[in-house]
């Protein structure tokens, strides 16, 4: 039963950081998306 809560618990843990990464990296709002690198035209 506790490998069972811990696989849980690992899962929602994972869930909620890939949520986070989501909002940071600006999936869910165009506004907030951070710019793209363009090392080649920056010359």
């Amino acid at each position: 039963m506790d490998n069972t809560h811990e696989f849980v618990q690992d899962l929602q843990e994972k869930q909620r950081k890939d949520e986070q990464n989501k909002n940071r990296q600006g999936h869910r709002h165009a506004s907030k998306k951070l710019p793209n690198k363009q090392h080649s035209t920056n010359k």
